[in-house]
Parts: structure tokens; sequence; C-alpha cells
């Protein structure tokens, strides 16, 4: 079993890299098909869909456009339930097909305060994709349109998910051990 150590914690491998890109490359599928005839606004959320999204627009075929927000709700492993904007948005959305782009959803308090905001400014349609969803932990009630894959609720990192600030540059997916 392959193990690496992030600050003071202990993960052991859990998605390896050929599966997370074959997932990629299914949500890329069903974009290209769902959203041809389109030019959608991929919004990708900061830090940890930086790798996600990097993947994805390669594999996207319609043409598009590419925007980031920065947003927080966690310190060390744990939610705080509270969505932080560090960035900003400056496009102009109205009547525009968006795509949010995030790495994963869990309790969907941050997507929902997202999605809130993105009505405000008048988007035509807001669709969601995510590379990792943890149906467990979510608490919330709209589609997610786009899962990569559906994972328990462990804590994780790698693939651009981090702990504390690192671990987002492995190339597979960790599970903390407990």
């Amino acid at each position: 079993m392959k193990t690496v150590k992030v600050h003071e914690k202990e993960f052991s491998i859990f998605i390896d890299a050929e599966k997370i890109d074959k997932a990629v490359a299914e949500v890329a599928d069903r974009i290209n098909r769902d959203l041809a005839g389109k030019t959608p606004l991929f919004l990708v959320v900061l830090n940890g869909a930086f790798m996600f999204a990097s993947d994805l627009v390669k594999k996207i075929t319609i043409p598009c456009d590419i925007s980031f927000v920065k947003l927080s709700s966690y310190v060390g492993t744990r939610t705080t339930n509270t969505v932080r904007e560090l960035i900003g948005l400056d496009e102009v959305l109205h009547d525009r097909t968006v795509v949010i782009v995030e790495d994963i959803i869990d309790t969907g308090i941050t997507m929902g305060v997202t999605m809130e905001k993105l009505k405000k400014l008048e988007a035509r349609e807001v669709k969601i994709a995510t590379l990792l969803f943890k149906p467990d932990a979510f608490r919330m009630s709209y589609p997610i349109d786009y899962v990569g894959l559906e994972i328990p609720n462990d804590f994780i990192v790698g693939y651009g998910l981090d702990y504390n600030g690192h671990g987002r540059n492995l190339s597979d997916i960790y599970k903390i051990i407990e």
C-alpha cells in the first residue's frame, strides 16, 4: 500500500491517476454532448479544482471561455460551514451558460452560495461539474450535473486537494489513515 505523509498526517492511496483520468474524460464527454451548440463559461473554483479543470478543458471540444474564483470553507480537515470569497468574479454572466468546475462537493454549502450569486448575475443556466462527490455528506437539494466519482465521507488529498496547503501536487488521490 502506497502512503504519503502530509504535515503530521498519514494518507494511503485511494484513487490512482489512471482512474482519475478516465473519470475526467467521461465528464468531458457528457459536457461536450449536453452543451453542443453553446459556448459555456467554465468557472473554476480555486485552489482545489485547478488540476481537474486543466485536464477537463483539454478534453472539451466545444467553444468555451474559462474564468476563476477563489472560495474557501475549510480549515484543516474540517469544513467551517462558512464560505469566504477570496477572489471574486469579474465576468458578465447575463444570459450565459455557466459550468462551475469544482474539485469536490461534500456538504454542498460552498456550491449553494456560489449558485445563488450566479443567479443574481442573471446566468441563463448554471451547471455543476465536480470530480468528486460525497453523497453521505451532502446537505443540499440542488442537482449536480456532472460527477466524476462518488466517494465516501473520508478526508482526502492529492490531485489539487490539500491539507493545510500541502498535497495538491500529488497525481493520485489519497485518503487519511485514522
